[in-house]
């Protein structure tokens, strides 16, 4: 089942994608927001098969437009150095343990929507990557029970300010720019990806290839990371894990190759769809609201 955070004549909703259709929620009295779909855990699940089951008509995906799968989540978490390739390419050591970074959650963005050339840097990178979005809250979960506390996945671009970036250890900042990441097209529930380490990714830069891998070279997986973070904190419904990209990126070219005005980054995951973004320069000005 894919889920999606859609807006109608201004009007936002979230519904089950169904073909070239989307059935919003909001007809069998759903919320329409989607961390509070979340959040009514497996019991909004079933309700929400029942909508794609009923074979309403629905809106065609032509007359909508797709955000974000989750606007606002709670959480947005991204894990560093996590494919042996990119590594490589980095010129760094295989990672003993997990390393994670926060991505401040004003720099979620949904597919078309543009990605800025900051004003502050002309360093801006892309990273293809498979996300997980937690559906359960949920503490101290093995391995082997991970899967249980999976809502769904989606494709996320760890869109990347590098100078920024290496300032400091944590990466906060430098991965925090606002519209610096842009996640969709859609949730797409477990049972539709059946196994989410063996997923070809691949990213374009305008009609260049430059990232093409598979989930199975991660070195943490999916169900280790969700061990490893619910370890340490809770996670809750919406939280979306980032789980790292493959090589390929800007940064490692020679000599680098960072993104202009005019890009378009397109990312592909099997079965999880397409997420595409141009790069535009940042407006300028202060905001104060």
């Amino acid at each position: 089942m894919k889920l999606a955070t859609f807006t109608h004549h201004s009007q936002s909703g979230i519904g089950v994608v169904s073909n070239d259709r989307i059935l919003p929620l909001a007809t069998a009295a759903l919320p329409d927001d989607m961390l509070q779909f979340l959040q009514l855990g497996d019991a909004g699940m079933v309700q929400a098969r029942d909508v794609l089951q009923a074979g309403q008509t629905g809106l065609p995906l032509t007359e909508v437009h797709l955000q974000a799968p989750v606007l606002r989540p709670g959480k947005f978490l991204a894990i560093a150095l996590n494919y042996a390739d990119h590594i490589e390419e980095s010129g760094i050591s295989r990672p003993a343990h997990q390393t994670w970074f926060n991505k401040q959650i004003t720099c979620v963005n949904g597919p078309d929507q543009p990605i800025h050339l900051p004003i502050a840097s002309s360093m801006l990178d892309y990273e293809g990557e498979l996300a997980v979005i937690i559906g359960k809250r949920c503490r101290h979960v093995p391995r082997d029970r991970a899967l249980e506390v999976i809502a769904g996945f989606t494709i996320v671009n760890d869109v990347s300010v590098r100078d920024w970036q290496l300032r400091a250890q944590t990466f906060q900042i430098g991965k925090s720019f606002d519209t610096h990441g842009p996640c969709g097209p859609y949730l797409v529930t477990p049972d539709e990806v059946v196994d989410p380490h063996n997923l070809n990714l691949r990213t374009w830069v305008n009609d260049e290839l430059r990232q093409d891998s598979n989930t199975r070279h991660l070195i943490f997986d999916c169900f280790e990371q969700i061990e490893h973070l619910s370890t340490a904190f809770t996670l809750e419904p919406g939280d979306v894990l980032a789980t790292g990209t493959p090589a390929g990126v800007g940064m490692s070219m020679k000599p680098p190759r960072y993104l202009q005005a005019g890009d378009v980054v397109r990312i592909e995951i099997e079965k999880l769809g397409v997420l595409e973004n141009r790069v535009e320069k940042e407006p300028g000005g202060t905001v104060i609201q």
